[in-house]
């Protein structure tokens, strides 16, 4: 009797926000959030053990093409990570870039601007920390809390959230016109699964260093940011960096749908090693 085909291979495509405007200058209308299922787990094999088993190997596989990223020189990456609190920011890092070499792969944890920050541009302290060529840079928030919390907390106006974005989607076009390759994720998490997720934290002495009043605040504003991340998704998706919507619940599922949309963007971009000096050819070293 023949043997079952496995199940056909998920897109990430598929849970990529389409973008409004080819040419990016037109705000699309906002993306249906509340449509994406924060449980799903389209790329999981239904084994928790060998989903991470297979974000290993794929970390491994990121770290090998880190090593040919920098020998070729070509290209950077910038890793966006984008959502709520406790939505896995941290946990992506560790688990999907913990076995890069630390010397071609820099994180940045963004906070809210400094005094010397805020008297420049709002992207002026972004622009500085971007990858070089050969990097990997992954951001831990990004430049998008710059529309996101001015904007539900109302120190901006709408019209000046919408300025924000297509200013955002002129930066990255640049970015990628000069050989930085933009992946942005935006980690869905759900209303229940982040409640338990910052009660463990409040339960556990050994995480209190990761709470603070304010995230209750914050979550107070669950239904404001929802309808600003639906917002900001459809108006800064476009061809050159689209957004891709990872349900986070699971946080194995989480680091497996990023793992492996990182893999499949670095071998995508036909890296190879550059040619050799002539002169070594038959070369002894004595």
């Amino acid at each position: 009797m023949p043997s079952a085909k496995p199940p056909p291979r998920p897109s990430l495509a598929d849970w990529q926000v389409p973008p409004a405007d080819p040419a990016g200058k037109k705000a699309g209308k906002p993306f249906d959030l509340a449509g994406i299922d924060p449980g799903a787990k389209p790329f999981s094999s239904g084994s928790k053990a060998d989903d991470k088993a297979a974000v290993d190997a794929l970390a491994q596989e990121i770290d090998a093409l880190q090593d040919l990223l920098y020998a070729d020189r070509r290209f950077k990456l910038l890793v966006v990570l984008q959502g709520m609190d406790t939505s896995g920011k941290d946990g992506t890092v560790r688990g999907v870039f913990a076995r890069v070499c630390p010397l071609g792969v820099h994180t940045i944890g963004w906070k809210a601007p400094s005094d010397e920050e805020k008297a420049h541009d709002y992207l002026w302290r972004i622009h500085k920390a971007l990858p070089a060529a050969g990097e990997i840079t992954v951001f831990n928030r990004s430049h998008y809390e710059d529309v996101l919390v001015p904007g539900v907390n109302g120190w901006i106006t709408p019209a000046q959230v919408r300025q924000r974005c297509g200013h955002l989607n002129d930066f990255e076009r640049m970015l990628t016109d000069t050989g930085t390759v933009v992946l942005k994720f935006m980690l869905h998490i759900s209303s229940e699964e982040q409640r338990a997720r910052l009660q463990a934290r409040i339960d556990d002495p050994t995480k209190h260093w990761k709470f603070a009043l304010s995230d209750i605040e914050v979550r107070r504003q669950w239904d404001d940011y929802q309808q600003a991340y639906a917002a900001m998704l459809g108006a800064t998706s476009t061809p050159w960096a689209p957004w891709t919507v990872v349900p986070a619940d699971s946080k194995t599922h989480r680091n497996l749908m990023i793992a492996t949309a990182v893999r499949d963007t670095l071998k995508g971009l036909k890296l190879r090693y550059p040619p050799g000096d002539p002169g070594l050819a038959g070369l002894v070293v004595r």
